[in-house]
Protein backbone atom coordinates (compact mmCIF):
# COMPACT_ATOMS: atom_id res chain seq x y z
CA UNK A 1 0.00 0.00 0.00
CA UNK A 2 2.72 2.47 0.99
CA UNK A 3 4.54 1.56 -2.53
CA UNK A 4 1.64 2.51 -4.53
CA UNK A 5 1.04 5.70 -3.03
CA UNK A 6 4.84 6.47 -3.32
CA UNK A 7 4.85 5.36 -6.88
CA UNK A 8 1.18 8.09 -7.10
CA UNK A 9 3.29 10.97 -5.74
CA UNK A 10 6.16 10.33 -7.94
CA UNK A 11 3.71 10.27 -10.78
CA UNK A 12 2.07 13.65 -9.68
CA UNK A 13 5.38 15.38 -9.18
CA UNK A 14 6.16 17.69 -11.78
CA UNK A 15 9.86 17.13 -12.40
CA UNK A 16 9.29 16.69 -16.63
CA UNK A 17 9.79 20.18 -19.00
CA UNK A 18 6.88 21.37 -20.92
CA UNK A 19 5.80 19.54 -23.52
CA UNK A 20 5.25 21.64 -27.09
CA UNK A 21 1.59 21.41 -26.84
CA UNK A 22 1.90 22.79 -23.14
CA UNK A 23 4.26 25.70 -23.96
CA UNK A 24 1.74 26.56 -27.52
CA UNK A 25 -1.53 26.29 -24.56
CA UNK A 26 0.08 29.09 -22.33
CA UNK A 27 1.17 30.86 -25.27
CA UNK A 28 -2.49 31.34 -26.14
CA UNK A 29 -2.79 32.42 -22.35
CA UNK A 30 -0.62 35.29 -23.43
CA UNK A 31 1.52 33.59 -20.34
CA UNK A 32 5.08 33.41 -21.54
CA UNK A 33 8.99 34.37 -20.21
CA UNK A 34 8.90 38.14 -19.93
CA UNK A 35 10.80 40.69 -18.02
CA UNK A 36 8.96 44.41 -18.34
CA UNK A 37 12.92 45.65 -17.05
CA UNK A 38 13.43 45.09 -20.35
CA UNK A 39 10.58 47.04 -21.91
CA UNK A 40 11.35 49.74 -19.09
CA UNK A 41 15.42 50.00 -20.37
CA UNK A 42 14.49 49.74 -24.11
CA UNK A 43 11.76 52.25 -23.66
CA UNK A 44 13.88 54.84 -21.84
CA UNK A 45 17.16 53.75 -24.87
CA UNK A 46 14.29 54.75 -27.27
CA UNK A 47 13.43 57.80 -25.31
CA UNK A 48 17.11 59.53 -25.09
CA UNK A 49 18.17 58.33 -28.42
CA UNK A 50 15.16 60.59 -29.88
CA UNK A 51 15.78 63.77 -27.96
CA UNK A 52 19.08 63.83 -28.97
CA UNK A 53 18.06 63.09 -32.32
CA UNK A 54 15.59 65.62 -32.17
CA UNK A 55 16.43 67.94 -29.22
CA UNK A 56 17.29 71.03 -31.77
CA UNK A 57 13.85 70.23 -33.95
CA UNK A 58 12.20 70.61 -29.82
CA UNK A 59 14.26 73.37 -29.17
CA UNK A 60 13.16 75.28 -31.95
CA UNK A 61 9.03 74.72 -31.48
CA UNK A 62 9.60 75.55 -28.00
CA UNK A 63 11.45 78.83 -28.39
CA UNK A 64 8.82 79.79 -31.18
CA UNK A 65 6.05 78.98 -29.19
CA UNK A 66 7.59 81.26 -26.13
CA UNK A 67 8.04 83.78 -28.95
CA UNK A 68 4.53 83.91 -30.01
CA UNK A 69 3.60 84.22 -26.83
CA UNK A 70 5.39 87.59 -25.89
CA UNK A 71 4.97 88.92 -29.14
CA UNK A 72 1.18 88.03 -30.17
CA UNK A 73 -0.84 86.23 -27.52
CA UNK A 74 0.29 89.26 -24.82
CA UNK A 75 -1.73 91.80 -27.10
CA UNK A 76 -4.91 89.72 -27.38
CA UNK A 77 -7.96 90.41 -25.51
CA UNK A 78 -9.38 87.95 -23.18
CA UNK A 79 -12.41 86.34 -24.69
CA UNK A 80 -13.84 83.05 -25.04
CA UNK A 81 -12.82 82.85 -29.03
CA UNK A 82 -9.00 84.17 -28.40
CA UNK A 83 -8.83 81.91 -25.63
CA UNK A 84 -9.87 79.06 -27.64
CA UNK A 85 -7.86 79.81 -30.40
CA UNK A 86 -4.27 80.24 -27.66
CA UNK A 87 -5.90 76.77 -26.14
CA UNK A 88 -6.05 74.96 -29.78
CA UNK A 89 -2.47 76.46 -30.84
CA UNK A 90 -0.82 75.53 -28.19
CA UNK A 91 -2.12 72.07 -27.79
CA UNK A 92 -0.96 71.90 -31.54
CA UNK A 93 2.26 73.21 -30.89
CA UNK A 94 2.34 70.68 -27.95
CA UNK A 95 1.69 67.84 -29.95
CA UNK A 96 4.03 68.64 -32.98
CA UNK A 97 6.85 69.12 -30.44
CA UNK A 98 6.48 65.73 -28.17
CA UNK A 99 5.39 63.87 -31.38
CA UNK A 100 8.51 62.30 -32.48
CA UNK A 101 9.43 61.08 -29.01
CA UNK A 102 6.37 59.50 -28.67
CA UNK A 103 6.61 57.44 -32.22
CA UNK A 104 10.31 56.67 -30.91
CA UNK A 105 8.35 55.36 -27.40
CA UNK A 106 5.47 53.28 -29.58
CA UNK A 107 8.27 51.98 -31.54
CA UNK A 108 10.58 50.80 -28.33
CA UNK A 109 7.65 49.23 -26.58
CA UNK A 110 6.71 46.92 -29.72
CA UNK A 111 10.21 46.33 -30.75
CA UNK A 112 11.29 44.94 -26.57
CA UNK A 113 8.09 42.92 -26.87
CA UNK A 114 8.81 41.34 -30.22
CA UNK A 115 12.17 40.77 -28.68
CA UNK A 116 11.54 38.51 -25.97
CA UNK A 117 8.12 36.99 -26.99
CA UNK A 118 7.74 37.98 -30.58
CA UNK A 119 4.61 38.39 -32.03
CA UNK A 120 1.65 37.61 -29.39
CA UNK A 121 -1.90 38.50 -29.21
CA UNK A 122 -3.86 37.32 -26.89
CA UNK A 123 -7.38 38.23 -24.82
CA UNK A 124 -7.19 35.99 -22.30
CA UNK A 125 -5.71 38.12 -19.82
CA UNK A 126 -8.52 40.53 -20.48
CA UNK A 127 -10.89 38.35 -19.68
CA UNK A 128 -12.58 38.52 -16.37
CA UNK A 129 -12.56 35.81 -13.66
CA UNK A 130 -13.37 35.70 -10.16
CA UNK A 131 -10.07 34.31 -8.76
CA UNK A 132 -8.42 37.64 -9.32
CA UNK A 133 -10.30 38.81 -7.25
CA UNK A 134 -10.51 36.35 -4.73
CA UNK A 135 -9.07 38.32 -1.37
CA UNK A 136 -7.34 35.04 -0.44
CA UNK A 137 -5.38 34.64 -3.46
CA UNK A 138 -5.05 38.13 -3.78
CA UNK A 139 -3.33 37.77 -0.15
CA UNK A 140 -1.08 34.75 -1.29
CA UNK A 141 0.47 36.53 -3.48
CA UNK A 142 1.33 39.94 -1.93
CA UNK A 143 2.79 37.50 0.48
CA UNK A 144 4.78 34.79 -1.78
CA UNK A 145 8.03 34.03 -2.61
CA UNK A 146 7.79 35.89 -5.94
CA UNK A 147 6.70 39.08 -4.69
CA UNK A 148 9.03 39.35 -2.24
CA UNK A 149 11.88 38.60 -5.26
CA UNK A 150 10.06 41.31 -7.08
CA UNK A 151 10.37 43.74 -3.65
CA UNK A 152 13.96 43.11 -3.18
CA UNK A 153 14.62 43.74 -7.24
CA UNK A 154 12.75 47.10 -7.10
CA UNK A 155 15.16 48.06 -3.91
CA UNK A 156 18.15 46.62 -6.20
CA UNK A 157 17.22 48.86 -8.65
CA UNK A 158 16.57 51.57 -6.99
CA UNK A 159 20.00 51.21 -5.03
CA UNK A 160 22.73 50.80 -8.00
CA UNK A 161 20.39 54.13 -10.29
CA UNK A 162 20.70 55.94 -7.18
CA UNK A 163 24.70 54.70 -7.15
CA UNK A 164 25.05 55.81 -10.53
CA UNK A 165 23.25 58.80 -10.90
CA UNK A 166 25.01 60.21 -7.53
CA UNK A 167 28.63 59.00 -8.85
CA UNK A 168 28.02 61.00 -12.04
CA UNK A 169 27.27 63.78 -10.08
CA UNK A 170 29.84 63.86 -7.27
CA UNK A 171 32.68 63.35 -10.71
CA UNK A 172 30.91 66.70 -12.21
CA UNK A 173 30.73 68.52 -8.49
CA UNK A 174 33.71 71.33 -9.32
CA UNK A 175 32.21 72.36 -13.23
CA UNK A 176 28.66 71.98 -11.36
CA UNK A 177 29.91 75.06 -8.50
CA UNK A 178 31.31 76.63 -11.94
CA UNK A 179 28.41 77.26 -13.75
CA UNK A 180 27.16 80.26 -11.45
CA UNK A 181 30.16 82.06 -13.35
CA UNK A 182 28.92 80.52 -17.00
CA UNK A 183 26.20 82.46 -19.08
CA UNK A 184 22.62 80.71 -19.26
CA UNK A 185 23.81 78.64 -22.51
CA UNK A 186 26.62 77.60 -21.20
CA UNK A 187 25.47 76.45 -17.95
CA UNK A 188 22.35 74.69 -19.86
CA UNK A 189 25.13 72.89 -21.91
CA UNK A 190 26.95 72.17 -18.97
CA UNK A 191 24.02 69.97 -17.30
CA UNK A 192 22.91 68.73 -20.38
CA UNK A 193 25.76 66.75 -21.14
CA UNK A 194 25.89 65.57 -17.27
CA UNK A 195 22.23 64.48 -17.93
CA UNK A 196 23.14 62.52 -20.74
CA UNK A 197 26.01 61.11 -19.18
CA UNK A 198 23.43 60.05 -16.32
CA UNK A 199 20.75 58.56 -18.21
CA UNK A 200 22.74 56.23 -20.57
CA UNK A 201 24.80 55.36 -16.96
CA UNK A 202 21.29 54.13 -15.30
CA UNK A 203 19.73 52.49 -18.88
CA UNK A 204 23.28 50.52 -19.81
CA UNK A 205 22.76 49.70 -15.72
CA UNK A 206 19.11 48.48 -16.38
CA UNK A 207 19.87 46.63 -19.55
CA UNK A 208 21.91 44.74 -17.69
CA UNK A 209 19.78 44.08 -15.04
CA UNK A 210 17.12 43.31 -17.43
CA UNK A 211 19.04 40.65 -19.06
CA UNK A 212 19.15 39.27 -15.51
CA UNK A 213 15.59 39.50 -14.67
CA UNK A 214 15.17 37.84 -17.80
CA UNK A 215 17.10 35.09 -17.47
CA UNK A 216 15.35 34.56 -13.94
CA UNK A 217 11.99 35.19 -15.30
CA UNK A 218 12.55 32.54 -18.06
CA UNK A 219 13.38 30.24 -15.09
CA UNK A 220 10.69 31.02 -13.13
CA UNK A 221 8.53 30.30 -16.17
CA UNK A 222 10.20 26.42 -16.95
CA UNK A 223 9.83 26.01 -13.40
CA UNK A 224 6.21 26.55 -13.30
CA UNK A 225 5.20 25.39 -16.79
CA UNK A 226 6.97 21.65 -15.50
CA UNK A 227 4.40 18.62 -15.91
CA UNK A 228 4.30 15.40 -14.18
CA UNK A 229 4.47 11.92 -15.70
CA UNK A 230 0.93 11.65 -15.04
CA UNK A 231 0.02 15.19 -16.92
CA UNK A 232 2.27 14.00 -19.74
CA UNK A 233 -0.10 10.77 -20.03
CA UNK A 234 -3.23 12.53 -19.82
CA UNK A 235 -1.70 15.34 -22.89
CA UNK A 236 -1.10 12.38 -24.99
CA UNK A 237 -4.85 10.82 -24.45
CA UNK A 238 -6.36 14.09 -25.19
CA UNK A 239 -4.16 14.45 -28.49
CA UNK A 240 -4.07 10.77 -29.46
CA UNK A 241 -7.02 10.00 -27.23
CA UNK A 242 -7.64 6.70 -25.20
CA UNK A 243 -5.29 3.85 -26.87
CA UNK A 244 -7.88 1.49 -25.50
CA UNK A 245 -10.42 2.72 -27.79
CA UNK A 246 -8.26 3.78 -30.29
CA UNK A 247 -7.77 0.03 -30.75
CA UNK A 248 -11.41 -0.59 -30.72
CA UNK A 249 -12.40 1.74 -32.77
CA UNK A 250 -9.61 0.33 -35.64
CA UNK A 251 -10.68 -3.01 -35.40
CA UNK A 252 -14.30 -1.51 -35.32
CA UNK A 253 -13.25 0.57 -39.05
CA UNK A 254 -11.25 -3.42 -40.50
CA UNK A 255 -14.66 -5.50 -39.94
CA UNK A 256 -16.38 -2.94 -41.81
CA UNK A 257 -13.57 -3.08 -44.33
CA UNK A 258 -13.67 -6.41 -44.69
CA UNK A 259 -17.72 -6.70 -44.61
CA UNK A 260 -17.64 -4.22 -47.76
CA UNK A 261 -14.65 -6.39 -49.07
CA UNK A 262 -15.65 -9.56 -48.63
CA UNK A 263 -19.47 -8.06 -50.80
CA UNK A 264 -17.34 -7.66 -53.37
CA UNK A 265 -16.52 -10.88 -53.90
CA UNK A 266 -19.45 -12.47 -55.60
CA UNK A 267 -18.78 -10.12 -58.46
CA UNK A 268 -14.76 -11.31 -58.75
CA UNK A 269 -13.88 -13.02 -62.03
CA UNK A 270 -11.20 -15.42 -60.51
CA UNK A 271 -9.66 -15.92 -56.70
CA UNK A 272 -6.19 -16.47 -57.40
CA UNK A 273 -4.86 -18.43 -54.39
CA UNK A 274 -1.52 -19.57 -52.26
CA UNK A 275 -3.96 -22.19 -51.85
CA UNK A 276 -4.18 -21.94 -48.03
CA UNK A 277 -2.63 -18.71 -47.20
CA UNK A 278 -3.72 -16.13 -49.56
CA UNK A 279 -6.32 -15.32 -51.40
CA UNK A 280 -6.60 -12.52 -54.43
CA UNK A 281 -10.11 -11.51 -56.28
CA UNK A 282 -9.55 -10.22 -59.62
CA UNK A 283 -11.92 -8.55 -61.61
CA UNK A 284 -11.38 -6.74 -65.25
CA UNK A 285 -14.25 -4.58 -66.41
CA UNK A 286 -13.30 -2.50 -69.09
CA UNK A 287 -15.68 0.53 -67.74
CA UNK A 288 -13.97 0.84 -65.01
CA UNK A 289 -10.48 0.40 -65.94
CA UNK A 290 -8.41 -0.67 -68.91
CA UNK A 291 -6.44 -3.11 -67.20
CA UNK A 292 -7.77 -6.17 -64.05
CA UNK A 293 -7.63 -4.86 -61.07
CA UNK A 294 -8.37 -6.22 -57.70
CA UNK A 295 -11.27 -6.54 -55.06
CA UNK A 296 -10.65 -8.29 -52.34
CA UNK A 297 -7.81 -9.68 -50.84
CA UNK A 298 -6.45 -11.32 -47.54
CA UNK A 299 -4.75 -13.94 -45.97
CA UNK A 300 -4.97 -16.89 -43.09
CA UNK A 301 -8.39 -16.98 -42.01
CA UNK A 302 -9.41 -13.65 -44.21
CA UNK A 303 -8.40 -16.15 -47.38
CA UNK A 304 -10.67 -18.90 -46.59
CA UNK A 305 -13.27 -16.38 -46.03
CA UNK A 306 -13.05 -14.79 -49.53
CA UNK A 307 -12.63 -18.46 -51.22
CA UNK A 308 -15.90 -19.62 -48.90
CA UNK A 309 -17.95 -16.74 -50.33
CA UNK A 310 -16.24 -17.57 -53.95
CA UNK A 311 -17.55 -21.40 -53.41
CA UNK A 312 -21.11 -20.42 -52.46
CA UNK A 313 -21.15 -18.01 -55.40
CA UNK A 314 -19.62 -20.08 -58.06
CA UNK A 315 -16.64 -17.92 -58.75
CA UNK A 316 -13.51 -19.82 -60.46
CA UNK A 317 -10.38 -20.26 -58.58
CA UNK A 318 -7.12 -20.93 -59.72
CA UNK A 319 -4.00 -21.88 -58.03
CA UNK A 320 -0.63 -19.81 -58.20
CA UNK A 321 1.39 -19.60 -55.36
CA UNK A 322 3.76 -17.07 -56.94
CA UNK A 323 1.15 -14.95 -58.51
CA UNK A 324 -0.33 -14.71 -55.34
CA UNK A 325 1.72 -13.95 -53.29
CA UNK A 326 3.12 -10.87 -55.73
CA UNK A 327 -0.18 -9.50 -56.36
CA UNK A 328 -1.16 -9.39 -52.23
CA UNK A 329 2.46 -7.52 -51.84
CA UNK A 330 2.21 -5.04 -55.18
CA UNK A 331 -1.47 -4.11 -55.01
CA UNK A 332 -4.10 -2.59 -53.14
CA UNK A 333 -7.69 -3.52 -52.55
CA UNK A 334 -9.08 -1.33 -55.96
CA UNK A 335 -6.01 -0.82 -57.43
CA UNK A 336 -5.07 -1.69 -61.39
CA UNK A 337 -2.42 -4.66 -61.40
CA UNK A 338 1.00 -3.92 -61.77
CA UNK A 339 2.29 -4.16 -65.89
CA UNK A 340 4.58 -6.87 -64.96
CA UNK A 341 1.80 -8.86 -63.94
CA UNK A 342 -0.39 -8.18 -67.31
CA UNK A 343 0.75 -11.24 -69.07
CA UNK A 344 0.13 -13.74 -66.31
CA UNK A 345 -3.26 -12.36 -64.85
CA UNK A 346 -4.24 -12.42 -68.84
CA UNK A 347 -3.63 -15.95 -69.17
CA UNK A 348 -5.56 -16.77 -65.94
CA UNK A 349 -8.25 -14.70 -66.73
CA UNK A 350 -8.08 -16.63 -70.26
CA UNK A 351 -8.64 -19.74 -69.01
CA UNK A 352 -11.20 -18.61 -66.16
CA UNK A 353 -13.21 -17.45 -69.52
CA UNK A 354 -12.31 -20.81 -71.24
CA UNK A 355 -13.71 -23.17 -68.88
CA UNK A 356 -17.22 -21.21 -68.21
CA UNK A 357 -17.52 -21.34 -71.97
CA UNK A 358 -17.02 -24.84 -71.88
CA UNK A 359 -19.48 -25.36 -68.90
Amino acid sequence: MKLTLDLQFFAGEKTEKATPKKRQDERKKGRVAKSQDINTAILLLGCFIGLFVFGGYILEYMTSFYRKSFTEYIHWDVTNHSVQMMFNDSFLQAVLMVAPIMVIAVISGVAANLLQVKFLFSTEPLKFDLKKIDPIKGAKRIFSIRALVEFLKSLLKIALVGTVTFTVIWMNKDQMLMTAFLDAEGALGFFARVTTIMAFSAIALLIFLGVLDYLYQKYDFEKNIRMSKQDIKDEYKNVEGDPLIKSKMKEKQRQIATRRMMSEVPGADVIITNPTHYAIAIKYDEAKAEAPFVIAKGTDSIAQRIKEIAKEHHVQMVENRSLARALYAATEIGEVIPEEYFQPVAEVLAYVYQMEKKA
